[in-house]
């Protein structure tokens, strides 16, 4: 299974459990504001901003929350202009990590992230030290027991997706990021229940981890998280089922 699927799955469930609503519409929001900043207001003509607003409206976000966002992007409210950055390093046995950061304060984005790498026994490595270990993908998670197997697989297909793939516990769809929003409504109009759905970073190999590094890569992903200017992060660490 892939590293980058045990940690969604393992972090749908901390997000369920902990509840951080508040911290997740900040995220969604930057990402909204950014999109619209970049490619326009108008979801129709602009997939970035379609794919944040679809993800904004799955956490159940208020309509006023994302009309504003896209105002700021726009420039027809006042907002802080944030800056996209992406960091790549090492985690605990050797897992690679990607960090996506959208920050207006530069330094203290790169201050807190090498902090972060550094106490979970990893470290900041340079731009496209590990880049080249991943694919960007679309991916959706649906749980085995939502949805017959052969069904699922003929609606994705016919859809345009790429593969399915059963891990024991779920059904992953892997999708090229063009067809993805072809693929998500059509799950979405035969009314399967899904766990993830996103355009992510998928790793082309893993790097398996016990004992107490499985428990650091865990923790330097939460930190990583509930870092304000971290939207998201990845890595090719194969973790144990104790760990989901």
């Amino acid at each position: 299974m892939s590293g980058h699927s045990k940690w969604s799955t393992i972090k749908h469930k901390k997000g369920a459990a902990d509840a951080k609503r508040g911290k997740i519409f900040t995220k969604l929001i930057k990402e909204i504001t950014v999109a619209a900043r970049i490619g326009g207001g108008d979801a129709t003509t602009n997939p970035r901003l379609r794919t944040a607003i679809a993800a904004a409206k799955s956490e159940n976000m208020p309509k006023d929350n994302i009309e504003r966002a896209v105002k700021k992007g726009t420039g027809d409210l006042e907002g802080v202009n944030y800056e996209e950055i992406v960091y790549e390093g090492y985690g605990p046995g050797g897992a690679a990590v990607i960090v996506e950061s959208l920050t207006d304060n530069k330094n203290r984005s790169v201050a807190d992230i090498r902090h972060i790498f550094s106490k979970y026994n990893g470290n900041l490595g340079s731009n496209g030290c590990v880049a080249w270990m991943f694919n960007e993908k679309g991916y959706i998670v649906v749980e085995k027991s939502a949805v017959d197997e052969e069904m699922l697989m003929e609606i994705a297909i016919n859809a345009g997706a790429e593969d399915v793939q059963e891990d024991g516990v779920n059904f992953e769809i892997i999708i090229e990021p063009d067809d993805f929003e072809e693929v998500r409504d059509a799950v979405d109009k035969n009314k399967i229940p899904y766990i993830v759905a996103e355009i992510t970073m998928l790793p082309q190999s893993t790097v398996g981890l016990k004992g107490k590094e499985a428990e650091q890569i865990i923790k330097m992903m939460e930190a990583f998280e509930d870092s304000e200017d971290v939207q998201k992060v990845y890595n090719n660490a194969d973790i144990p089922e104790e760990f989901m």
